[in-house]
Parts: structure tokens; C-alpha cells; sequence
């Protein structure tokens, strides 16, 4: 019985040619239009900037020099997500967030309120708030916060990827401060407060 040897070359090529890597990215633009989308429909106005286009990366992977040689060789299947953010649950706490602002833009205006930077809201300095409303402010302030995390984890779960949720609260922090108008009171990197 004769042996029919395949060379090693061969069998590692056909094995690589098999093989076929499925990236999925985080939306980062899709995330910002539906950001901003969302926030224009909050604060009740146009926006205060231009959508900053952010780059594509793998969801949580930095590519190896093991990964790029294999890139290389194959070029890897990418599955693009939407983000969906028309879902009941989104769309009531996007309506309980567009009536609470009513009640909050006099305080970002004032200074009295202003925006974290993990997309939260903060008292800035509460003493710009009259003593007889500090505590109705101050639970305005604690509902909007659950709400937005809530959002946040919302857009998450409805797009299918839980582990999302901490790339659309770092977009929403920004996209906050980008559609506010200008004299909103906002925290910069180094947690120092900033007016816009």
C-alpha cells in the first residue's frame, strides 16, 4: 500500500483558507448620529455641533501581531451593527427625559447643574439654586442620572451586545456637551468644570 503524502505546507494553507474571523464592531458612527438624534430630541433644539467621526475598531480587541499576519492571509468577515434605538423601553425614557428637562434647563442655564464627564449630571454650585428648591433640584438631578444609565443599557441590550454599553455611555458623555448650548457648565477630562 502506497503512501499519499500531502506536503505540511499544503495542509496548513487549506487549514488558513478554512478559517474565517467575524470582527464586530462597535457602530462608533452610528452611535454618535443616534446620539445626537436622541439629545436634539431632549434638549428640544438644533445642534450645537457637527458629528465628529470616530474610527472603527474590533469591540474590545487590540490586534496582535498574530492577528494582523492572519489579516494578512485572510481577509476577515466584518459584521457591521446598526444601532437601534426605537424600542418601547428607549422611547419612554427618551419622553421622561424630554419633559424633565423643561425643569432642568433653567439650572444648566443658571450654572447651578452641569454635565460629567461620564454623561451624568452634577450640582455644580448649589448655590445658585433658591434653599426651598435644592432638594427638588437635587431629585431632578437623581432621576435624570438613572434614566440616562438606564438608556444607556437599554441601546445596549436592544442591539444584542450587553458589553456595549460602557462604548455608548463614553459617546453620550460627549455628544451631552456637543449639543449643549453655549454656557452650559460641563466637566473636562482632568474633572475640573468648564462653561461651553
Amino acid at each position: 500500500m502506497k503512501l499519499v503524502r500531502i506536503p505540511v505546507a499544503l495542509t496548513l494553507l487549506l487549514f488558513v483558507a478554512a478559517c474565517v474571523t467575524i470582527n464586530v464592531y462597535f457602530p462608533a458612527e452610528a452611535a454618535v448620529k443616534a446620539a445626537d438624534r436622541i439629545i436634539q430630541d431632549v434638549y428640544g433644539e438644533q445642534p450645537g455641533a457637527a458629528v465628529e467621526p470616530q474610527s472603527r475598531r474590533p469591540y474590545g480587541e487590540t490586534p496582535s501581531a498574530g492577528n494582523a499576519l492572519l489579516d494578512w492571509f485572510i481577509s476577515p468577515a466584518q459584521a457591521r451593527a446598526d444601532l437601534s434605538v426605537n424600542t418601547p423601553a428607549i422611547q419612554q425614557l427618551q419622553a421622561s427625559m424630554e419633559q424633565r428637562h423643561k425643569q432642568l434647563a433653567p439650572y444648566y442655564k443658571s450654572g447651578a447643574i452641569g454635565m460629567t464627564g461620564d454623561g451624568e449630571l452634577d450640582m455644580r454650585d448649589q448655590k445658585l439654586v433658591p434653599l426651598q428648591e435644592r432638594n427638588a433640584v437635587k431629585g431632578l438631578v437623581a432621576k435624570e442620572n438613572a434614566d440616562r444609565g438606564a438608556l444607556y443599557k437599554e441601546i445596549a441590550k436592544a442591539n444584542g451586545h450587553p458589553e456595549w454599553e460602557a462604548d455608548i455611555r463614553s459617546t453620550f458623555a460627549k455628544r451631552w456637551v456637543s449639543n449643549a448650548p453655549a454656557g452650559w457648565w460641563y466637566m473636562d477630562k482632568q474633572g475640573a468644570w468648564k462653561q461651553k
